[in-house]
């Protein structure tokens, strides 16, 4: 039986964030299984309502007016909910989320809510005490809660009187999302003269941990580079320490890596670094783009994060504790030396961690609400 789907979110595809990447894989893969799946979320800051269809999926962009401590402030929002909120089964809401939130307080709907938990909120701590009530209020509201993981769900304060409805459904990806070619793969070898490559990506922000890897770097061969991608208000900062060790020529820069691109990179790199010291990184989605193209990964054992439980240690790279420069030198060092079997770090990925498996437990889910 068909069923109707609207995913309440923040922004959409082709603003790509980890969020933003799970909405997108739900949206099609509820589509592609006969239901109707509509997504309703801001448009950036000065950008005007639009009204989009992909692959089929009804995509509603509300105007936002200003953005303050990551939460867009949208009068468009609330008025398409108000118009939308009768006409579907499913709510589907991923948090943090202030804006779905109040729209959903103070304009009910009789739908059945799903609650996607995908963090904690952790850096505005003044600004969550404010928030709070309504975060409860919504959690006690919706019938089911996905957690990323077992993990997570169980570290985190919110979650605590919640746990009885809890579904635990890891984030998955679609492992085709990456593209890459022969051709550019091989120019990235040959740009950095057949190095063992480390290969990083994120937001030059404080719980990616990317002075640690830097630091790690004075302890790397001269043999290996490490590739930073991403940027961030630390950038400056990191760019700084680079010059202040003199490692220009052993960690270099990339900004901005396009979507055509990046498959190239985790293609060419030897190994992928997750460096994050804080919970903030609940999942680590760049782990799973590694993993789909069977690239080992070396990440950290955050205390109450899902990021060690996605990285199996000793099957799809190693886990070490985090901050510790010596650990991470001697386990990238390690899947150089003895790399894990390819075969083995993608079968791990596709049987927990591909886009179907998501999507499959998240109709699931559903069909169980109905």
């Amino acid at each position: 039986m068909s069923k109707k789907i609207l995913q309440l979110g923040k922004l959409f595809p082709p603003f790509f964030g980890g969020i933003e990447s799970v909405s997108y894989e739900l949206a099609l893969g509820i589509k592609a299984a006969g239901h109707v799946s509509d997504v309703l979320c801001v448009n950036e800051v000065g950008k005007k309502d639009s009204f989009d269809d992909v692959r089929g999926v009804h995509v509603t962009r509300c105007a936002s007016f200003f953005k303050f401590a990551s939460v867009y402030f949208s009068l468009s929002y609330i008025l398409n909910w108000i118009k939308s909120r009768k006409k579907y089964d499913v709510i589907h809401v991923h948090c943090p989320n202030p804006l779905a939130n109040i729209a959903l307080l103070f304009f009910p709907t009789r739908a059945h809510v799903v609650v996607h938990w995908h963090s904690d909120i952790v850096k505005q701590k003044k600004l969550k005490v404010l928030y709070q009530p309504l975060q409860n209020w919504l959690l006690k509201r919706a019938n089911r809660i996905i957690a990323t993981s077992e993990v997570y769900a169980k570290s985190s304060s919110d979650l605590q009187q919640f746990l009885h409805k809890i579904s635990i459904i890891p984030i998955g990806i679609d492992p085709d999302k990456l593209e890459t070619t022969s051709d550019g793969v091989e120019a990235i070898r040959s740009r950095y003269q057949n190095k063992k490559i480390v290969f990083s990506l994120g937001r030059h922000v404080y719980y990616k941990g990317f002075k640690y890897l830097i630091s790690a770097a004075k302890e790397l061969p001269e043999d290996y580079i490490i590739l930073l991608g991403g940027t961030g208000n630390l950038s400056s900062e990191l760019y700084q320490q680079v010059e202040q060790y003199g490692l220009t020529e052993k960690v270099q820069f990339l900004g901005k890596i396009s979507t055509e691109e990046l498959g190239d990179y985790y293609s060419a790199c030897d190994v992928f670094c997750l460096p994050s010291i804080e919970r903030s990184e609940a999942f680590g989605v760049v782990q799973l783009e590694a993993m789909s193209l069977g690239k080992p990964v070396v990440s950290t054992s955050i205390p109450g994060s899902g990021v060690g439980w996605v990285n199996k240690d000793g099957i799809s790279g190693r886990v070490v504790s985090p901050k510790n420069v010596t650990a991470l030198r001697d386990a990238i060092v390690e899947l150089c030396d003895n790399p894990i079997p390819q075969k083995t770090i993608q079968q791990h990925f596709t049987n927990n961690f591909s886009s179907s498996v998501m999507v499959n437990r998240t109709l699931t889910l559903y069909s169980q609400l109905l």
